[in-house]
């Protein structure tokens, strides 16, 4: 199987404005209900877009909601003020297919207001299982539509109000041609005979149980790889806790209430009191000099801790061990691992699509480790490797594809 042949590049045609204009934002329950009614007059599918403040709130909620249909034209929906007001918007919506870039970022948003959809189109994992080198929004817009999206705003304080009207015209921007984009990656699935591949994906996408809070997110802080001892730890424990319940109450993101660098100086030093805490650098600034109790309390406890209780030197971890020690801990299990590594590589270079969409890596090591039965022969490891992918979420088609060449790989004809 390959990728249809690149056209030949072209210059791209700026795209600096919606062809209608950018359309006001609606933030009354009235507006809401008329946007509704228009929208669900339309046909086809339905474009969506959510902008969050990332980097600037704790919450993942949209700030704003950007929506285009056949025949309605687009939308800019403010879901702040209307948060109980968008019954009728779901009414005209959820039953719909929707037309999203990287859906799994923007669907948690929305599904807290209400908004699900009923069929979903995903195009940048489009892009992906098409075989796209580069599948970002702006990119495959040029590549596929010969138009140039410009950029700038992603990464903005979308919380801000008012929002700013060149920010408010890269937000229509994002759904301007997202049905055409939609379109034109369709055909190319449909060429390269991954259409139902693709379906299989989206619906994996829109059907995910949303992902609980991972255990011991306070060892993410940056830097703590260079804190040697297990009290040391625990103040980064106990200051990252109190951070993230402070960034939790004001809804702001946890580096802008304390950085990272903060907690690991105040590890490091351990101070002993106030004025101790406000000689190091950043909390002796004004925003955290407020929190100054909190953050020495948190020192405290982390000092008071019997040596029981402290953190161990090296996270905890389910599964398999780093691949680094397989080598040293079981060596067949590193054999294992390496051949079916080449397995997927080749036939990710076959059918032109990333190998980490064809299997995730920690399912691969998790079979390669531990996941087989060590009598396992030639005749039953197609079954053995299809159960335990099909447990770890496989879908059909990615163990269609790989259990052939995982089986051949790990369980060679004698």
């Amino acid at each position: 199987m390959s990728v249809p042949d690149e056209p030949e590049a072209t210059a791209a045609v700026p795209l600096l404005a919606p062809v209608d204009g950018v359309p006001p934002v609606l933030d009354t329950a009235a507006e809401v209900a008329a946007a509704a009614r228009l929208l669900a007059a339309g046909t086809g599918p339905l474009a969506v877009d959510a902008e969050r403040a990332s980097g600037f709130r704790y919450s993942n909620r949209a700030y704003l909601i950007q929506l285009r249909r056949a025949g309605a034209g687009s939308f800019l929906i403010d879901p702040i003020p209307v948060d109980g007001d968008l019954e009728p918007l779901a009414e005209a919506i959820n039953g719909l297919e929707w037309v999203l870039h990287s859906a799994d970022q923007d669907l948690p948003g929305l599904a807290e207001l209400g908004l699900y959809p009923a069929r979903l189109f995903d195009t940048e994992l489009g892009g992906r299982l098409a075989g796209y080198e580069r599948v970002g929004l702006a990119a495959m817009v040029e590549k596929l539509l010969g138009r140039e999206l410009k950029k700038g705003h992603g990464a903005a304080d979308w919380s801000t109000r008012p929002l700013p009207d060149d920010w408010l015209n890269y937000a229509a921007l994002d759904v301007e041609l997202l049905l055409e984009l939609r379109d034109a990656v369709a055909a190319d699935l449909a060429e390269q005979g991954k259409s139902e591949w693709a379906a299989q994906e989206f619906e994996h996408v829109r059907t995910a149980e949303p992902s609980g809070p991972k255990a011991d997110r306070w060892r993410r802080t940056s830097g703590i790889h260079a804190l040697r001892r297990t009290r040391q730890l625990a103040i980064v424990r106990e200051l990252w806790t109190t951070r993230d319940r402070l960034a939790r109450l004001r809804d702001v993101a946890p580096a802008r209430i304390l950085p990272d660098s903060a907690i690991v100086a105040a590890a490091t030093s351990e101070p002993k009191s106030i004025a101790q805490l406000r000689a190091l650098p950043i909390f002796g600034g004004p925003r955290q000099r407020r929190y100054s109790r909190e953050w020495l309390g948190a020192v405290e406890r982390a000092r008071a801790l019997p040596d029981s209780e402290l953190p161990p030197l090296t996270q905890p971890f389910e599964g398999p061990p780093p691949v680094n020690r397989w080598e040293r801990r079981d060596p067949a299990a590193a054999a294992r691992l390496q051949r079916a590594r080449a397995a997927m590589t080749d036939l990710s270079t076959e059918v032109a699509i990333p190998v980490e969409n064809l299997l995730t890596p920690d399912l691969l090591r998790r079979m390669c480790w531990d996941g087989l039965p060590k009598s396992a022969t030639n005749g039953d490891a197609p079954a053995l490797i299809d159960d335990f992918l099909a447990a770890g979420g496989a879908r059909p088609w990615q163990r269609e594809l790989a259990v052939p060449r995982l089986a051949e790989a790990l369980y060679p004809e004698p």
